[in-house]
């Protein structure tokens, strides 16, 4: 057998994931500009052997190879769940099938969604509390449930003797650049893009379990995407904030133009915001990459869209980023408008309706006929200084 790429991380714990350099989008949505990786570890102990998770459907000979180069012919006895998506729990049947003895240990939701997504039997399957403990033999792990991160059935793995945390998506980072994090050298960047894409929804839970982190001794963070924290205070204190939803004073500008009136006006929108000293992102809609808007969104106080009217209401693009941000939920707190029209508005009466439900505060629109004149461009001088004002 070729000898298979499986550097150990910690004593006992080897990476036995894949790297995918080659794909470039995630759940048909998110662009992967540096691929990603499907994490998964083996921790040995001196009586029994654990995996914690798998790789993504079309990796499966990958994975058991390099469970084979480090065991052997020796038995996996647990196979761990820490969430049943499929870029983390797709080999799990051929996982079982490959090693007959196994038990695999997942949360109660974890377990009902492994007999139904994956055909494990119950009589394979172990529901392990939270707080409960397993033994590898001088080697201990522990099971930590942490729901809604970003699934209901949610767990992380502890190894309590190497002070590792297992943390599933939580940490992650879409990139299949380096094993360590400090050989990232855009890691919080794209750190703050995954947050933005996968957690940002889900705050409140990422708060309670930053809580309980906090209680533990951890050396190393191995989450299941992306590279090794084995530093783990600067991505541990990025989260701090990120789950905080603090915000600065700072707007982020999605838009789409047809005919050029609509930019016009973003164009003068945002140099008054910079002149005002609050830092701009600025997105055209036909070309955005959305990991780039979520990154922004992450810590921005104020979202501003600008559309011209199209067939009596906001341009298709316009309204697919609204309903982005409904879904996604950053901690914004306001809202405003620029867009043109030419023979007939509506873009604002529909900007309105839609953002209402999201709770952010709108703070003004301009809504002008045809191209920006003196008038048009008084009115995003002071939409500036009502956004600039926003506290």
């Amino acid at each position: 057998m070729t000898t298979q790429w499986t550097p150990e991380i910690a004593d006992g714990v080897f990476f036995v994931g894949v790297r995918d350099h080659e794909r470039r989008l995630f759940d048909s949505l998110i662009p992967l500009p540096q691929g990603t990786t499907y994490n998964s570890h083996l921790v040995r102990g001196e009586e029994k052997t654990a995996l914690v998770d798998t790789v993504n459907p079309g990796f499966e000979s990958d994975l058991l190879d390099r469970v084979a180069s480090v065991c052997g012919e020796e038995a996996v006895d647990y196979v761990i769940m820490n969430h049943a998506e499929p870029d983390h729990a797709g080999a799990i049947p051929q996982v079982m099938a490959r090693y007959p003895g196994a038990t695999l240990l997942a949360g109660e939701r974890g377990a009902q969604m492994a007999e139904r997504y994956f055909g494990v039997s119950s009589t394979r399957l172990k529901v392990v509390d939270d707080g409960e403990e397993v033994n590898l033999g001088k080697k201990t792990l522990r099971f930590l449930s942490t729901p809604m991160l970003h699934w209901p059935e949610t767990i992380m793995t502890y190894f309590v003797e190497q002070r590792v945390l297992f943390s599933c998506d939580f940490f992650g980072t879409h990139t299949a650049a380096g094993l360590y994090a400090r050989e990232v050298p855009e890691l919080i960047p794209f750190a703050k893009r995954y947050f933005g894409e996968i957690m940002m929804p889900f705050r409140a839970a990422g708060r309670r379990a930053l809580e309980r982190i906090d209680k533990l001794d951890i050396e190393t963070i191995a989450p299941s995407h992306g590279p090794v924290h084995a530093d783990p205070e600067m991505i541990v204190d990025s989260y701090r904030h990120w789950c905080a939803g603090e915000t600065g004073a700072k707007a982020t500008v999605v838009y789409v133009s047809m005919w050029g009136s609509t930019v016009r006006l973003v164009r003068q929108l945002t140099d008054q915001l910079s002149a005002r000293g609050l830092e701009v992102g600025v997105h055209e809609l036909s070309t955005a990459d959305l990991g780039d808007i979520a990154r922004d969104l992450v810590d921005s106080r104020t979202i501003v869209l600008g559309s011209p009217t199209v067939l009596g209401g906001l341009h298709p693009l316009a309204s697919h980023a609204v309903n982005l941000v409904a879904a996604l939920k950053p901690p914004a707190r306001y809202a405003a408008f620029v867009g043109s029209y030419g023979w007939s508005g509506g873009a604002l009466n529909q900007v309105k309706q839609m953002v209402e439900p999201t709770g952010l505060e709108i703070v003004g629109g301009v809504d002008i006929h045809g191209p920006p004149d003196a008038t048009a461009r008084e009115e995003v001088d002071a939409l500036a200084d009502a956004i600039a004002q926003a506290d």
